[in-house]
This record gives structure tokens, C-alpha cells and sequence, in this order.
């Protein structure tokens, strides 16, 4: 089956060789290839199985600077899209299933297509850890979140729960309370996981609320989240806390699974920078989430785009001399 192709400048089903391919289409990736593309590099996004990455499940996203009054998710990734075809790269709606990263030039194999480039940027980001608990998908952006930094100023003088006992857990209840009437923790044992001093901030917050040996059930809601059906798993008693949100703070999976054995990951399954953004393969590059599990915001991942792809011209005009 042939890829689709989006561009009207560069055609893949005529060029397999490129001097840059980016595997991955979300912020980083997109901004890697209008850097790349306005370079002069034959630049190749392969988008993945998520083209725009998680900002297609997103609604409102008011924090990317240059959007006075917000802007849909869904629109900031296609005109970030449109402006990397305009720029000249090409796009295809692929799924990459196999790497050769050990010769060059470097051979990525799609469903449809083997490529090979001089270079390559990975942008395959991270994916949030679900706790699989009934309508959870099915509110997602509706109140349902897992990003608290990204989202939380949505739930002014609202009740919220959060999922999870970890450090990231905690952070997040704390930072909501800037905003929320209360924050309910629903952690599934009866310790926290997370460091001292971040369980102490949390237990000093008055306005957060901890539920233990509680499992979410349920999330309910028509428009959105307005119910979240708790179960103590000592007694099997079914409460229901009436909130407007749930956010999910149970880690993310880096996308990464590709690359192990061909590139060095960090013990977390993320990629592991070496000089600035690059891995420990020489012209290999990674940008955005696949590697950041500290900031993961959108406007983060775009300046590791732009980061990789200055990279990457350096990389590639060195070779040359």
C-alpha cells in the first residue's frame, strides 16, 4: 500500500533518499522540518500512526505563544503541517516498522516504503500511561487530562481529582490548587510514592484531599466530566465525587520501543542526549518528548525541533568538507 503523500514539492513515491528524515509529527517534528526545509535539506516527515501528536487530542491550548486568544489543538498542528509543506518537506501518513541506524545511509522501513537518509531526527514523543477505568477515553479533553501545567487554568474554582502517588502526581495536585476549590488524590495504595518533601507539600496543602486504597471506577459526565466513580479496594465500597476534571499523573511511556538496541536509551526507556540533541550514534538527533520528561510541553518540543535541526545542517555541512 503507497503512503499518502501531502506534499506538492518533494514526492516521495519519486526520491527513497533524503538528506533528513524526521520520524514523528508533532511539535518537534513539524518545527524540525520548516528549519531543515528553509535550509535547503531534502527533509522527509514520516508522521506515525498520530499525525500532530497529542495536541490532536487536545482542545483549547492557550500557552503557544502567538495565539492572543488560544487556539485548538487540532488547527495548531495543521498549520504548523502546512507551514513544513510549504517550506518544501515531504509528508507521508505512514507508521515506521523497522530501523537500520548501524550504516549509513540509514534505512527506516514503513509499512508501504524503505528510505534512506544522511540524517535522521526522531520525534516520536511520549504517550501518558492510562489508568484504564470506564469513559476514560471517551472524556479525554472533556475534562479528562494528563497534563496539569497544560490544561489546569481550564478548572478555576472547581473540585478535581487527581490519579496517582507519585512525584508527578503530587506536582500536579499542587499546582491545581492554584486554581481549584479542591484537589481529591485517588492513590490505589495507602503510602505515596512519591519523595518526602513533595508528600509533605501535598499533606500541608489544605485543599487537597487524599482518598487511599481508592481505585477510579468510572468517569462520567454528558458534555463533560461532572462524576468520578471511587472504589476502596479494603472494603469494595463505590463512592461517586461530584468534580469537573480528572487529571492522570501516572508517568508517560516514551515511543521508543523502535529504537531500543539501535540507539542508547536512559533506564526510563527515553533517548539519551549526548551533545545537545544528539545520541549516541552519530546523525541520529532526537527532539521533543522522546527525550524531555521534565518540561513535555508543546512549546518545548518545538524549540527542540528547531534545536535538532540546527544540528542537523551542522552535521550535514561537516560531512561535506
Amino acid at each position: 500500500m503507497q503512503a499518502e503523500i501531502r506534499s506538492e514539492n518533494k514526492k516521495p513515491e519519486t526520491r527513497r533518499k533524503f538528506d533528513v528524515i524526521i520520524i514523528g509529527a508533532g511539535p518537534a517534528g513539524y518545527t524540525a522540518a520548516i528549519y531543515t526545509s528553509r535550509a535547503k535539506r531534502e527533509t522527509l516527515i514520516i508522521s506515525g500512526i498520530l499525525p500532530g501528536g497529542q495536541l490532536m487530542l487536545t482542545t483549547e491550548v492557550e500557552n503557544f505563544p502567538g495565539f492572543a486568544n488560544g487556539i485548538m489543538g487540532p488547527e495548531l498542528m495543521t498549520t504548523m503541517r502546512q507551514q513544513a509543506e510549504r517550506m518544501g518537506t515531504a509528508i507521508i501518513d505512514d507508521e515506521v516498522v523497522n530501523v537500520d541506524f548501524r550504516h549509513k545511509p540509514f534505512k527506516i522501513l514503513t509499512y508501504s516504503e524503505e528510505y534512506e537518509a544522511d540524517s535522521v531526527i526522531i520525534a516520536t514523543g511520549a504517550t501518558p500511561r492510562k489508568i484504564g477505568a470506564k469513559g476514560e477515553q471517551e472524556f479525554s479533553a472533556r475534562g479528562v487530562s494528563y497534563c496539569a501545567t497544560c490544561d489546569g487554568p481550564f478548572f478555576k474554582n472547581q473540585d478535581i481529582v487527581v490519579a496517582g502517588g507519585g512525584d508527578s502526581a503530587m506536582e500536579e495536585a499542587i499546582f491545581l490548587t492554584k486554581f481549584a476549590n479542591k484537589v481529591h488524590v485517588v492513590h490505589r495504595k495507602d503510602t505515596l510514592r512519591a519523595s518526602k518533601v513533595m508528600q509533605d507539600r501535598a499533606f500541608e496543602n489544605k485543599k487537597i484531599q487524599f482518598h487511599w486504597n481508592t481505585i477510579i471506577e468510572e468517569v462520567k459526565g454528558n458534555q463533560k466530566v461532572s462524576q468520578i466513580m471511587v472504589k476502596d479496594v479494603t472494603t469494595n465500597n463505590v463512592n461517586t465525587l461530584e468534580v469537573g476534571g480528572l487529571f492522570v499523573a501516572i508517568g508517560h511511556e516514551p515511543n521508543t520501543k523502535l529504537f531500543k538496541g539501535q540507539i542508547e536509551l536512559d533506564e526510563q526507556g527515553y533517548v539519551a542526549l549526548k551533545n545537545h540533541t544528539q545520541t549516541n550514534v552519530e546523525g541520529i538527533f532526537a527532539a521533543g518528548d522522546v527525550h524531555d520528561h521534565r518540561y513535555r510541553q508543546a512549546i518545548t518540543a518545538a524549540a527542540f525541533g528547531c534545536m535538532a535541526a540546527i544540528d542537523v545542517d551542522k552535521y550535514l555541512s561537516e560531512r561535506k568538507k
